[in-house]
């Protein structure tokens, strides 16, 4: 029998003492694509922090590869690119700078992949820019290419196209293939589409 390569099974979670949602079950493979949907505050943003290990889960399981996550947080944690609402950048800091400290803490070699990220989302030309001098688009494209650049397997993102223009939405989506291409699987919480999509609606 094939062990999926993320397998969530009955988890319950809740915020501010009210349950969001309960026995949620659902399995991924490499080369997969997860969309979160649903009403405001119909848990999705949840979801994501519990996966990324960030709150705890009232119930059920998490396991990677067959091994329940608990098991080995920083492990599962090395699996992981996480995307929030915050950007998670340093202001003072360049674009080229935030990713290659990003990439320094997860022990990666640095040069292509960042020079490939960079391109990916059209920030060649502003890579020695510091990130507070950037408007809202141009920051998030910036935690999207640290994303892009991280070598993880899994990415977690949640509304990864806020702020985003036409060109930069394509960008995603191009990247987001790529990656699934290369063996990755990614859970996104959105209110638009993403191309090649399972959805799960968490209303």
């Amino acid at each position: 029998m094939t062990i999926a390569l993320l397998e969530v099974s009955g988890l319950s979670c809740r915020r501010g003492g009210r349950r969001v949602f309960d026995a949620l079950s659902f399995t991924l493979n490499a080369g997969e694509l997860l969309a979160l949907t649903g009403r405001n505050g119909s848990g999705k943003t949840t979801l994501l922090r519990a996966l990324a290990l960030l709150v705890p889960a009232d119930k059920g399981s998490i396991r990677w590869r067959g091994q329940d996550v608990s098991d080995d947080r920083e492990g599962w944690r090395g699996e992981l690119a996480w995307l929030g609402h915050l950007e998670g950048l340093k202001g003072d800091l360049t674009v080229a700078e935030n990713i290659a400290v990003a990439q320094r803490l997860r022990g990666q070699a640095e040069a292509a992949d960042l020079d490939i990220a960079l391109t990916a989302f059209g920030l060649a030309k502003l890579a020695q820019r510091p990130v507070r001098t950037l408007s809202a688009g141009q920051r998030r494209r910036a935690a999207l290419a640290r994303v892009a650049a991280s070598r993880a397997t899994t990415w977690l993102l949640d509304e990864p196209l806020n702020a985003l223009d036409a060109a930069a939405r394509e960008a995603l989506q191009t990247a987001l293939a790529a990656h699934l291409a290369a063996g990755g699987l990614a859970i996104a919480a959105t209110h638009a589409p993403l191309a090649g999509a399972r959805v799960l609606d968490m209303s």
